[in-house]
């Protein structure tokens, strides 16, 4: 059973930086996407990589977020730069165990393996 774990979030200042982690059991580099949500509001796919390495980010991170893997290969990371008040919300990594990512992806709960969340909260 595929499972993820994300961590990393808190609270940051607009401008500063954190970086999330989504651990995942049973990876062998298939397609892993991050998806942010916030009340009232649809999740948004932020990120994906699949198992070529391209990256693919929604137009208001690019530049700003960077999605990759650590080592040992089981855990990605998002690692957000230049936070805004606007990057608020509960973050969730999910995966199909597809190789290839779908860009956009679909709606998260269209994966069947997701995780609890994580929180980010980013003040003015």
């Amino acid at each position: 059973q595929v499972q993820l774990v994300e961590s990393g979030g808190g609270s940051g200042q607009a401008g500063g930086s954190l970086r999330l982690s989504c651990a995942v059991s049973l990876y062998t580099g298939y397609c892993i996407v991050w998806f942010r949500q916030t009340p009232g509001k649809e999740p948004e796919g932020v990120a994906a990589l699949g198992g070529a390495g391209r990256p693919y980010y929604v137009d208001s991170v690019k530049g700003r977020f960077t999605i990759s893997r650590g080592i040992p290969k089981n855990t990605l990371y998002l690692q957000m730069n230049t936070l805004k008040p606007e990057d608020t919300a509960m973050y969730y990594c999910a995966t199909d165990r597809r190789w290839d990512c779908e860009w956009p992806p679909r709606e998260l709960y269209a994966y069947p393996y997701r995780g609890q969340g994580t929180q980010v909260t980013v003040s003015s």
